[in-house]
């Protein structure tokens, strides 16, 4: 039981970092491979502003909005001729330019802050749930997670604005019918991936640690979720979030942590060859 408990709250954590890069895809049909730099940035930015005397609250928040802010920079950037593209040549350019921009941001990161980590330490003895022992931070982690995708949710369904991604997901031509601005909107959800990546770095960090070094990895976990859960939809991100991310904890505790990666991509194939719209995708 304790296993599971660690998989779902595991499982939450790669929801959140996930439903950045549907979304972005939903939206404008390009696939982020720096989403998880993103991430690494905004874990070492909030580190270094705690080593400086920052309240930790206040490291993270920054943090989190300055992987807003990338994301904001790419946008108005590098991903401006994608856009100008459709199809499998956007998708294509867009798969170019974000794993140049994720080999720079790594070789940047290794070189200046090769020994910088998030760890973010909560204090105080375990809670009990369901009989079973559950870290502090694992806790919290599970919390945060929750409150952003509720507050995600929230968002697509309620507002104005939400409304709107959902409408250019579902039928972007249409959208743009009804006086939707698509290039406002991928703009804003662009900004918003960005500070989802950041908020996954800071339940990575109440759970582990977050260091240079793990940008491919997150990214590679960000794709079998995505993948696995449908590309563009966010209810299947957090399906597959859960259920890959209790697979991911069964299998390194009964098995061992070498194998886990190669569960994870047999269990995204397995998905393709079966329902190569994924769980919830929009083609299934």
């Amino acid at each position: 039981m304790a296993v599971v408990l660690d998989g779902i709250a595991y499982g939450l954590q790669l929801a959140v970092l996930a439903v950045g890069l549907t979304l972005i895809y939903g939206l404008g049909g390009v696939l982020n491979l720096a989403h998880g730099q993103f991430a690494v940035v905004v874990a070492i930015a909030a580190s270094l502003l705690m080593n400086n005397g920052v309240p930790t609250l206040w490291a993270v928040i920054a943090g989190v909005a300055l992987g807003a802010v990338l994301a904001l920079a790419v946008d108005a950037s590098l991903m401006r001729p994608v856009y100008r593209l459709r199809g499998e040549a956007r998708v294509l350019l867009s798969l170019l330019l974000t794993i140049g921009l994720a080999f720079v941001i790594d070789g940047l990161l290794v070189s200046y802050y090769p020994f910088t980590a998030l760890k973010l330490s909560v204090s105080g003895p375990a809670v009990t749930i369901l009989g079973v022992a559950m870290r502090r931070g694992s806790l919290v982690a599970s919390v945060v997670a929750l409150v952003a995708l509720g507050a995600l949710i929230v968002f697509l369904r309620y507002t104005r604005r939400g409304k709107a991604v959902r409408s250019i997901i579902q039928d972007e031509e249409g959208a743009q019918l009804c006086g939707i601005n698509p290039a406002r909107v991928r703009t804003a959800v662009f900004a918003l991936s960005g500070a989802l990546a950041g908020v996954a770095a800071v339940t990575e960090g109440l759970t582990s640690s977050l260091n240079a070094t793990d940008g491919l990895n997150l990214t590679i976990l960000a794709l079998i979720v995505t993948v696995v859960g449908g590309l563009g939809s966010v209810a299947g991100a957090l399906l597959a979030g859960l259920l890959l991310g209790i697979i991911y904890t069964l299998s390194t505790f009964y098995i061992g942590a070498y194998v886990t990666f190669i569960i994870l991509l047999v269990a995204a194939m397995a998905t393709i060859l079966i329902r190569p719209s994924g769980l919830l995708g929009r083609g299934a």
